[in-house]
């Protein structure tokens, strides 16, 4: 069985694809990952014995860069849906079954490949934002609600879908006119399918019955990682009580000014340690005091159990993780589906939402001495035995078979 996993994105959308590709070869699979060029997206699937098919620019190298304008949009979608074309069309050669995540551009032009080879493709979301439902939507923002009139989520979601045909309808299918397809009047409806599926927690982010989809939800995909913790880490944590972890991944945090003096004197403002990760923000140490400890790239399953609370972004993967953890978190949200993990985090009552994507001393402080209360560390810790660890296994396990089904002749 030879399976293709496809995506365009930060380390988010990269993880999940690391957990799926270790269940699928441990089921005797062949996996190929199509992602960004960067050398950590590479290294993290040569730990799990998967080569990565470089696929566009570096993920790292746009996020950190200049913002796009408006008008460089529609380019870079241009020129990231030929980028899918030519290197997934090479990888899903002979491929019995391909799973499409990222981006939206880039899942189009991945199934748009699917499409053409007549290969099984499935469509995987990490957030059910993008998903239309005929609920009220979560809130904009935690403890902002949608104006009155946004009565369910179509009403964004059809908003949404015009605005992506205007900026990557006639890329798609300037491209999928080349391979002889048909061109796709509604992007988005085409990337999600009929039976999307849903790679997050049922507790962290449930699913609600009626939809207008048929949504399979499988679990978050956690990703194995056996790195032990850097020396320099493990004897910090040794020297005193739990610190507090701060990380925001992918996340370059333009407009929060010096960054790295804003957390770490708000950890201190708690009577705290820190553990800060560069990240792509490229934060560093502010001075030489030895209360604080800055780290590149670790194993967040085994820090996280050892800090007394988790600060950062709102990514799901992260969420997810300081969640099975059972440590408070405070959530800062930037982007797309961070807002909703931060409501969803206050909400269940094991950590605090930011108010707003700029921390300050102040109000960075205020939350993370929410996230410290002693109700809040209860309520996570309770809220762990809910979480599922299987979702990977479980995605697997379904596309290996419904690939079965319908090619008998296809062997492990």
């Amino acid at each position: 069985m030879r399976v293709v996993l496809s995506t365009y994105g930060s380390r988010g959308d990269v993880e999940p694809l690391v957990g799926l590709a270790a269940r699928l070869r441990a089921l005797d699979a062949k996996v190929r990952v199509c992602a960004p060029p960067d050398e950590d997206f590479a290294q993290r699937l040569a730990d799990v014995g998967v080569p990565l098919v470089p696929v566009g620019p570096s993920a790292r190298a746009l996020t950190t860069g200049p913002p796009p304008t408006a008008a460089d949009l529609p380019r870079r979608a241009a020129e990231l849906i030929a980028g899918q074309f030519d290197a997934v069309t090479a990888a899903a050669e002979g491929c019995d079954a391909l799973v499409a995540t990222g981006v939206l551009p880039a899942a189009a032009g991945a199934l748009s490949v699917a499409e053409k080879l007549g290969v099984r493709a499935v469509s995987v979301t990490f957030q059910q934002l993008t998903l239309p439902s005929p609920h009220r939507p979560p809130l904009a923002y935690p403890g902002r609600p949608f104006p009155p009139e946004v009565t369910d989520n179509r009403v964004l979601w059809d908003l949404d879908a015009r605005n992506i045909d205007a900026l990557f309808g006639a890329a798609l299918n300037t491209n999928r006119a080349s391979i002889g397809l048909p061109p796709v009047d509604d992007v988005r409806s085409y990337v999600v399918g009929d039976r999307p599926w849903l790679a997050t927690d049922p507790v962290l982010d449930p699913w609600r019955e009626p939809a207008d989809l048929d949504v399979v939800q499988t679990g978050a995909w956690i990703p194995p990682d056996e790195r032990p913790l850097p020396a320099d880490l493990a004897a910090f944590l040794e020297a005193g009580a739990p610190p507090v972890y701060v990380g925001f991944g992918s996340m370059p945090l333009r407009a929060s000014g010096d960054l790295a003096r804003v957390v770490v004197d708000a950890v201190r403002a708690q009577g705290r340690r820190a553990v800060v990760a560069r990240g792509w923000a490229g934060l560093g140490p502010v001075d030489d005091r030895d209360d604080c400890l800055f780290v590149g790239e670790v194993d967040h399953r085994a820090l996280f159990g050892r800090v007394a609370a988790v600060v950062h972004h709102g990514g799901a993967g992260t969420t997810t993780t300081a969640a099975r953890a059972g440590v408070p978190q405070v959530v800062v949200p930037q982007a797309v589906d961070q807002p909703y993990w931060a409501g969803r985090v206050a909400g269940l009552g094991i950590g605090a939402a930011h108010d707003g994507p700029v921390p300050t001393v102040e109000s960075l402080s205020a939350a993370l001495g929410r996230a410290l209360a002693p109700g809040t560390r209860a309520r996570a810790r309770a809220v762990v035995g809910t979480i599922r660890t299987d979702g990977a296994a479980v995605a697997a396990k379904l596309l290996l078979d419904a690939v079965r089904r319908e090619r008998p002749h296809v062997s492990a």
